[in-house]
């Protein structure tokens, strides 16, 4: 994956390698020791079931790891994405 801003992200359509929209991200978390992206903040669409992610009030955790592209979307793994 390319090197992107972090302000590219902002307000950007997170999607699932299955064409699902997930929502828009909001935010990112890092790791202040390594540097390291460890998390998106998204907020889901209204529509989107989050019973199988990381959630905190209305905000969903996707984690870095599950990114695979960022274009137009930021693309991420269904499966790499969920988690409790």
């Amino acid at each position: 994956m390319r090197n992107t801003f972090s302000r590219n992200l902002s307000k950007k359509k997170v999607m699932s390698t299955d064409g699902m929209v997930i929502g828009t991200i909001r935010n990112i978390m890092v790791d202040f020791k390594t540097g390291e992206v460890t998390d998106l903040v998204v907020k889901p669409e209204q529509n989107f079931d989050t019973s199988s992610y990381a959630t905190e009030g209305d905000k969903l955790f996707i984690p870095f790891e599950a990114v695979k592209d960022i274009r137009d979307y930021i693309v991420v793994d269904r499966y790499l994405s969920s988690r409790k």
